[in-house]
C-alpha cells in the first residue's frame, strides 16, 4: 500500500538518513540524530494529514477532540484545552472555531464563571473520532513496524531528550 504525500509516495522502511537528504556525511551522530528526528517529525507530519484528510480535520482539530473526549460528559475550557494540546503553538480557539462550524463541538458561557467558555463535544464529534479510532496507535505511520519494546525504548529515549 503506497500513501501518497505532497512531495512523494511512502517509501519502503530501511531508507536511511543519509539517503533521504542525500547527504553522505555528518559532523557528529549527534548532529545526524537531530537531523534525522526533525525529519521523521515533519515526514509523520505529512502521513498523518494524509490519513486525517478523508475525515475532513486537521491533527490540531482531532487532538481538541480526543481532549474533548476524554473530558466528556464534562465540558472543557480553552485553557484547558492548551494545557493538554500536543502543539502548544496552535491557536486553540481558533480551531475551537472551526470545530464548532463542522458541528462537532459546542461553546456556551460558563453559568459559574462568565468570563470562561465551556466547549463540549458533539454527538458528531464523538462519532467522527469512532470512525477514526482505527488510526490511533500510530496505524498508517510506519510506527506498527516497531516491536513492543522497540517502541517503549523510542518512547523513552524521546521522554530523555526532552528532560
Amino acid at each position: 500500500m503506497y500513501i501518497y504525500l505532497q512531495r512523494q509516495p511512502y517509501k519502503s522502511p530501511g531508507m536511511k538518513i543519509e539517503d533521504e537528504i542525500k547527504q553522505p556525511a555528518f559532523k557528529s551522530e549527534h548532529q545526524k540524530a537531530y537531523i534525522n528526528l526533525l525529519y521523521t517529525a515533519g515526514w509523520l507530519q505529512q502521513v498523518q494529514t494524509a490519513l486525517f484528510k478523508p475525515y475532513g480535520v486537521t491533527l490540531p482539530q482531532y487532538n481538541i477532540l480526543r481532549i474533548l473526549r476524554g473530558q466528556y460528559p464534562k465540558p472543557a475550557t480553552v485553557s484547558l484545552l492548551i494545557e493538554r494540546m500536543l502543539d502548544k503553538t496552535s491557536n486553540a480557539s481558533r480551531i475551537v472555531d472551526k470545530l464548532e462550524a463542522k458541528g462537532l463541538v459546542t461553546r456556551k458561557q460558563c453559568p459559574a464563571d462568565r468570563r470562561t467558555v465551556d466547549v463540549l463535544i458533539t454527538d458528531k464529534g464523538l462519532a467522527l473520532l469512532q470512525e477514526m479510532d482505527s488510526l490511533e496507535g500510530g496505524q498508517g505511520t510506519g510506527l506498527q513496524r516497531l516491536h513492543e519494546e522497540e517502541a517503549a525504548q523510542l518512547s523513552n529515549l524521546l521522554d530523555k531528550i526532552r528532560s
